[in-house]
């Protein structure tokens, strides 16, 4: 078989597809580096046409983002095979506190579909239920990816 018959096209998405990308999906990877070490790490997220928006445990990640906030954020649509979608955002980092993070907490959940934990499965003090109410009752990070730059490819 000729080499051509192999050869596929890669071609640069134009703003709107670049939207639809980071909308549409919910798992992408972000890339941090500090330390001298260079960390990838998939997350869920919400895009909400500034920023990526995600929260995590306190650990690596954000140790090393708070170290070095310029990280990297990428995600893919891989529905179509062969024919994929890949988005690159260049960014910083920016920890969420207090009511801005109760608020991409909140889009989070509606986004992911996701509610409270049931009441057999939510950590207890004394006789009662402990439901947090507030960031600060919380133990996650909540935090924002701020786009300075992004790119999109795709295979045709």
């Amino acid at each position: 078989m000729r080499l051509e018959t192999f050869r596929s096209m890669i071609g640069e998405l134009n703003p709107d597809q670049i939207e639809q990308v980071l909308h549409e999906q919910v798992i992408g990877r972000i890339g941090c580096h500090a330390d001298g070490r260079t960390y990838v790490v998939p997350t869920t997220y919400v895009y909400d046409g500034d920023a990526i928006v995600c929260h995590t445990g306190l650990g690596l990640k954000v140790h090393m983002m708070r170290v070095n906030p310029n990280v990297c954020f990428e995600v893919e649509d891989l529905r179509n095979l062969p024919r994929w979608k890949s988005v690159v955002v260049q960014g910083h980092y920016d920890e969420l506190r207090g009511a801005d993070a109760d608020a991409a907490l909140e889009n989070l959940r509606a986004r992911l579909q996701a509610g409270p934990p049931s009441e057999e499965l939510m950590p207890r003090e004394g006789s009662g239920v402990f439901v947090p109410q507030t960031y600060e009752e919380r133990a996650e990070i909540v935090f924002r990816i701020v786009i300075d730059d992004v790119k999109g490819r795709y295979e045709a």
